[in-house]
């Protein structure tokens, strides 16, 4: 195996003499690595603004007149959701044009493959198979779980929409995104299904980096390192078959 690393473009056919080697592939792209950090700095100052939004101190030191506290914090919430939705749309878009890695279909196991590795993948994560898949981009599960934080970013999204109408001046162009009021049950409903998505985020992000630290241990690709730079080094023959020969029980495929 070579200790060099051989940088492979995302479409170039792999000769069959350079395998068993470690490649450098250049997997998330400069939009996915922006819209990732995007994402995690408005989630965390919108989730810090909205907490005390939502509790507000009792009391502020000084006259009344001389601050400005919770106007501050719905100002400094505003601008994350702010940022938070375009990172969200970029993303999106992203996933039509991008490359292979960051294709919707990482997401949503549309091909039968990908669909039959989802309980290939689940093993390891139970315990069941010693090796993790292989996977150079996301693993079926992976992706299918991502698939679902990305609904609870519209839900995040929708809900901010739905209360910032309630509290709209008049003849603000806000009051437009009044209809999801009744459509989530209310003010009330929209207020704690925006709170427990808030919790439930917050949640994904410690297993997201817990997970995202293990992994890279493990299979020492250059996963945390990869989302500064956008690249991994991974062997060969996972560039070739991904994880699907593991995962599925086939034949690996054979060295020259």
């Amino acid at each position: 195996m070579s200790a060099e690393a051989v940088h492979v473009g995302l479409e170039r056919p792999l000769p069959p003499e350079a395998r068993g080697e470690i490649v450098r592939v250049y997997v998330w792209q400069v939009p996915v690595r922006l819209s990732h950090w995007a994402i995690a700095l408005s989630l965390f100052v919108g989730a810090f603004t909205g907490y005390f939004i939502s509790n507000p101190p009792l009391t502020a030191p000084g006259p009344a007149g001389e601050h400005f506290q919770m106007g501050t914090l719905r100002l400094i919430h505003a601008y994350s959701a702010i940022v938070f939705v375009a990172a969200v749309l970029a993303r999106g878009l992203w996933s039509l044009v991008g490359n292979r890695y960051s294709n919707w279909r990482i997401f949503l196991p549309v091909e039968r493959k990908r669909f039959k590795a989802l309980l290939g993948t689940l093993g390891y994560y139970l315990f069941l198979l010693r090796k993790p898949p292989g996977f150079v981009g996301h693993n079926p599960l992976a992706g299918l779980t991502y698939f679902f934080v990305w609904l609870l970013y519209w839900l995040m999204i929708f809900t901010g929409l739905a209360m910032r109408a309630a509290s709209a001046p008049t003849d603000s162009y806000m009051h437009a995104f009044d209809i999801f009021l009744p459509l989530f049950g209310g003010l009330a409903a929209v207020r704690f299904l925006h709170h427990i998505g808030m919790w439930l985020l917050l949640g994904f992000f410690a297993h997201h980096f817990f997970s995202s630290v293990l992994m890279s241990n493990i299979e020492q690709n250059g996963t945390i390192e990869s989302i500064f730079s956008g690249y991994k080094f991974v062997p060969r023959e996972d560039l070739e078959k991904s994880g699907y020969p593991f995962v599925l029980h086939e034949e690996p495929p054979r060295r020259e």
